[in-house]
């Protein structure tokens, strides 16, 4: 996370490097900027189809073949080269277009979640026949980023401004790390920025750190048997991975206090009058510090082998995911604070207004009041808790992100009320105030050169002598992790 602002810069020296071209003048960074949040909105329903056609296909991680493709389409029909199937995953894409520099990134999700198949209603109601559902937006996430991209092909297409925009589709951010490989295949090598957002209950200029995170997939096999006439023959898997959570569960004490650690087990035999001789459980290991999530999960392996070794099964593991912290660019946050300022947030109807009421009824604690949406948090550094698969890109290139108002103040991430939120008008405005905010950044950004080489200034400092590699080592993508 940020040890300290920008006020080292200057007095370390690092902003003394060779002379920046000079800006566009700031009457006409205006009016582009005009220009951007006119068409975008005259793009609305456009946008606003999209996002809910993804919405309803609700493909979970690495499995968004409906999802990736229509981004793609939307991309190309629109003056982009589309580079598919990238970093050994059928979803992950690189939309480009313009040449030379700056090169701007914009990330770009569209993976759901299982588990959490909803209707776009304020109560309660599973969309039949469907297993998983978008608790965390990333319908809005993608089309946003794609339409902030194609904005900004049209002002270089015109004459605007030179450079390059890169629209990376990137698949699976929900527990599997699409952008590692990305990076890690060197994709965002020649980047001078990278842009993103997240949707969120509230506006906020993203001054909060994700916090690291390594995943794996423990498996234990032990004998069949009989589990009443001949119990002595058989070694119990499902003992493997009920001792392993026992001993990490102890362990909590013994590990620094942010330190979180969850599980699922996913596999836990087939009936209860067969000693199992298979069971799996699915751990997650976070810190704010990647040297203390590898510590950490190196207990959870001992503790696993442990688990092994006591009921007389054998374990192997797979790591699945693992990601950095984020690293906050102050110089692109404020420079993102002042044009989410000039958004502004989003302003609902009467009947959405009731709406979301009705579902904040369903919440069960107190929450901020319906239209405090319209309001854009002030400029702050605030604690994380989530994980992103985002830090990885950020200890790369310089990269800055924002959070819109998607859902019904109050609302929280990966719920049934943020998947009907995001199915609705309620979600696809909050998704233009996410796409808005990012194209006018984007524009800052290439028309102000002193503002890149303040941005890569701060990014070289907090970097340091930090070599990236990635947590999750040299293993492929984990298509199928989700099965």
């Amino acid at each position: 996370m940020k040890k300290q602002f920008l006020c080292g810069l200057l007095s370390a020296g690092l902003l003394a490097a060779a002379p920046a071209l000079p800006p566009t003048p700031a009457a006409d960074v205006d009016a582009l900027k005009t220009q951007a949040l006119q068409e975008l909105e005259a793009r609305y329903a456009d946008y606003r189809q999209v996002a809910l056609r993804i919405w309803g296909f609700a493909e979970v991680g690495y499995k968004e073949t409906q999802s990736s493709a229509l981004l793609q389409k939307t991309l190309r029909d629109n003056g982009f080269t589309v580079q598919a199937g990238v970093a050994e995953i059928p979803t992950a894409f690189v939309a480009t277009y313009g040449s030379g520099k700056p090169v701007i990134g914009i990330l770009a999700e569209f993976d759901a979640l299982p588990g959490l198949s909803q209707q776009a209603s304020a109560e309660k109601k599973p969309v039949p026949g469907l297993d998983a559902g978008h608790g965390c937006g990333h319908n809005l996430f993608g089309t946003a980023s794609v339409a902030a991209g194609i904005e900004l092909k049209k002002l270089i297409k015109d004459g605007k401004f030179k450079g390059t925009i890169k629209v990376y589709g990137t698949p699976a951010e929900e527990g599997g790390s699409g952008k590692v490989y990305l990076v890690r295949a060197g994709l965002f090598s020649g980047v001078d920025a990278v842009v993103h957002w997240h949707p969120s209950n509230q506006n906020r200029a993203m001054m909060s750190s994700y916090i690291a995170n390594s995943s794996a997939k423990f498996r234990f096999h032990g004998i069949a048997s009989h589990a009443a006439a001949s119990p002595q023959r058989g070694r119990s898997a499902l003992d493997g991975v009920e001792a392993m959570n026992h001993m990490v569960n102890m362990m909590r004490e013994h590990v620094p206090q942010e330190t979180r650690i969850h599980y699922i087990i996913t596999n836990g035999g087939k009936a209860p009058n067969v000693v199992p001789e298979f069971a799996e459980v699915y751990y997650y290991v976070r810190h704010p510090n990647r040297d203390e999530v590898k510590d950490a999960f190196a207990r959870v392996v001992k503790a696993a082998e442990g688990a092994a070794l006591g009921t007389g099964t054998t374990m192997d593991y797979e790591i699945i995911g693992g990601t950095h912290e984020l690293l906050l660019n102050e110089t692109l946050a404020r420079a993102l604070q002042v044009n989410l300022e000039r958004v502004g947030g989003v302003a609902y109807t009467p009947q959405e207004i009731a709406i979301g009421k009705q579902i904040q009824a369903s919440f069960g604690f107190p929450a901020p009041a319906v239209e405090t949406a319209a309001t854009v948090q002030s400029f702050a550094l605030s604690d994380g808790g989530g994980s992103s698969d985002v830090g990885d890109v950020s200890y790369v290139v310089p990269t800055v992100g924002l959070t819109a108002a998607t859902w019904i103040p109050g609302t929280p991430a990966h719920s049934w009320q943020a998947v009907a939120c995001s199915g609705q008008e309620i979600g696809t405005k909050g998704m233009m105030v996410a796409a808005k905010t990012m194209a006018l950044t984007a524009i800052d950004l290439f028309t102000n050169p002193a503002l890149l080489d303040k941005a890569t200034a701060e990014f070289k400092q907090d970097v340091g002598s930090y070599v990236y590699k990635p947590l999750l080592g040299d293993r492929k993508p984990a298509l199928n992790y989700r099965d």
